[in-house]
């Protein structure tokens, strides 16, 4: 745990209504803003998966991260990354194996394996407009949810992290299920919408954030965070 800081209480414009937080205890999470989701030539890319609302997502991210940073606020970064071996995927036996996007595209073609959200290569890389600064700690993890088998816990507790800003994508998988997970380790959740993207039909995304206003924690805006760590010392 790290050591208590003053408090710095906030309140943020969020739906389903306005939510109470500690600045001296908030991280802001960056779920798989990767090359293989967001960049030409990437996994999504080179499986015919639209890029367009990813890369549309890249400067008003790094608006918000650059708020968060001015404010002395803590970064997490999640990435999507296989040991090289793909002993950490699942094998066949695991659902993971037949499902996630990168194992599809590596099965589908034996002549790529290795090459998509993989330790070392540049697919699995955070692009270069939202790379981690010296310091802050970068979570790989296998599965969708940023808890699921990793440190993520360890990490903000580290932190002394109660409250938790998600953005990345996609919105309606990786970023749901780990903010869902987060709500079931006591953290309070804050998905920040237009932080994020998705490839997904829009509906799968508009019952993202409907589960989230209304069962898993709050919604706001990067207009909205900016302006609450902004009014605190």
């Amino acid at each position: 745990m790290s050591s208590p800081q003053a408090p710095r209480p906030a309140t943020l414009s969020a739906r389903p209504e306005p939510v109470g937080i500690d600045l001296a205890r908030t991280a802001l999470v960056v779920v798989d803003m990767q090359n293989a989701f967001m960049s030409p030539g990437g996994l999504f890319d080179n499986s015919d998966l639209p890029i367009a609302g990813a890369q549309a997502v890249i400067e008003p991210a790094r608006r918000l991260l650059d708020g968060i940073r001015r404010a002395g606020l803590p970064v997490v970064y999640l990435k999507m990354s296989y040991n090289a071996d793909l002993s950490n995927a699942g094998g066949p036996d695991s659902p993971n194996w037949h499902k996630e996007t990168g194992m599809v595209l590596m099965r589908k073609h034996p002549e790529d394996w290795g090459r998509y959200v993989t330790e070392g290569t540049w697919d699995e890389q955070v692009v270069g407009e939202l790379a981690p600064l010296p310091g802050e700690p970068v979570v790989r993890k296998q599965r969708y949810s940023g808890f699921a088998g990793t440190s993520l816990d360890h990490v903000l507790k580290t932190l002394g992290v109660r409250y938790v800003l998600y953005m990345g994508g996609a919105t309606n998988i990786c970023v749901e299920t780990t903010l869902m997970d987060g709500f079931f380790l006591d953290y309070w959740p804050i998905l920040v919408e237009d932080a994020c993207f998705s490839q997904c039909p829009p509906v799968a995304v508009e019952g993202a954030v409907w589960n989230v206003e209304n069962l898993f924690g709050w919604v706001s805006t990067i207009d909205d965070v900016l302006g609450a760590v902004a009014t605190t010392p």
